[in-house]
């Protein structure tokens, strides 16, 4: 029997609710001159697309919408209060006036801790730092290796004098300087340089994998999407390009095709996924160097002293600055006694809560 409802004309449709989904203007417009000024680039270091292999365009259009999503989601993090107080403050700190040798000086000291050895990591845990520095190394020396060659940028070409010699080609310029025998020490390096980086990532991904698939810490908060998809992706690029030299090595060529194909669908995945999952943070951490200046600045400056002890617990910067950003967000953090509540220290802050916890149950508070 029919339900009378499909019949019914005057049954009113199903409205399926639409999701309002908006792109930001300027986090849109700045994508686009970053994507379009890299376009450039690789016409002009190509040397009008003559050096450019067409056999990689798969790849340089992934970087270029990987750049494009990047740029766009990182200029929407910088909109952000906080994130653009921190910016703005990171440069007025950085360009102060009779400081700027010794910030630059600083700079570099902090990249080197935070950025490339990454120190605070490996205060928390050795393992987690070993990882984190085996997939680092071997991110950074593949995107060395793989983006001049596929922008054409670089690209070897042999010695006229000598075929079983080559050099590099930078940005149409000849590096006769550079030559090295194919079949040596420097070539074998050379031809090998992306299997290595592949070997260093794929060490980090086991141990990152183990201490993930051990630490019950980790099992309880991990998340698939943002934790081990970035890792499987990776470990399908790697594994996928190390099959590649398998194959032209040791299998005389057989499968080569379809390794190709599945190798640059593993990166183009990969690049696609970059601006929108974890490996994002590579690029926050470049921002954090702001943090940085204003965390030192701040403990040199002035002190913030709390209105209800006395003690200094913040530098007053900081105070004035999370007094700013608070009604932003929306929050109203007045106070009766002491103007604000963020003129309170911590201590203060937990007793003033118990205190009125107590007063609301009618009981003294000591």
């Amino acid at each position: 029997m029919q339900n009378p409802s499909l019949n019914n004309k005057e049954s009113l449709p199903i409205q399926v609710p639409m999701m309002d989904v908006t792109l930001d203007r300027k986090g849109v417009m700045v994508g686009l001159v970053f994507s379009v000024v890299l376009c450039v680039l690789i016409f002009v270091g190509s040397n009008r697309l003559k050096s450019f292999d067409g056999a990689l365009a798969g790849y340089c259009f992934s970087t270029v919408f990987a750049l494009f999503g990047v740029v766009y989601r990182y200029a929407v993090w910088l909109q952000r209060p906080a994130t653009k107080l921190y910016w703005k403050r990171g440069w007025q700190l950085f360009w102060e006036p009779g400081k700027r040798i010794k910030n630059t000086l600083m700079f570099f000291v902090l990249a080197w801790e935070k950025l490339l050895e990454q120190r605070f990591i490996r205060q928390r845990s050795r393992g987690r730092w070993a990882a984190h520095q085996f997939i680092f190394w071997g991110c950074l020396l593949a995107i060395a290796v793989t983006f001049p060659l596929t922008f054409g940028w670089l690209h070897f070409a042999s010695l006229p004098e000598r075929p079983d010699h080559y050099y590099m080609v930078l940005f149409g310029f000849d590096l006769t300087f550079t030559a090295f025998a194919a079949r040596s020490v420097v070539g074998w390096l050379y031809f090998h340089m992306l299997n290595i980086s592949a070997v260093l990532c794929l060490i980090g991904i086991t141990l990152a994998v183990g201490r993930r698939m051990k630490d019950e810490a980790e099992l309880t908060t991990q998340r698939f999407d943002n934790d081990m998809m970035p890792l499987i992706l990776l470990f399908a690029v790697c594994v996928t390009g190390m099959m590649l030299t398998i194959s032209n090595m040791f299998m005389e060529g057989k499968f080569y095709y379809w390794i190709t194909t599945t190798h640059a669908v593993t990166v183009m995945l990969w690049l696609l996924y970059l601006p929108f999952g974890k490996f994002f943070h590579i690029f926050q951490r470049i921002a954090n160097v702001g943090v940085w200046f204003y965390k030192a600045a701040g403990e040199t400056t002035e002190q913030g002293k709390c209105a209800r002890c006395g003690d200094e617990y913040i530098s007053l910067m900081h105070q004035q600055d999370i007094k700013t950003i608070l009604p932003e967000l929306g929050f109203d953090y007045t106070h009766q006694q002491a103007d604000n509540w963020q003129n309170l220290c911590p201590s203060c802050r937990r007793k003033m809560v118990t205190a009125n916890q107590f007063r609301v149950s009618g009981k003294e508070f000591m």
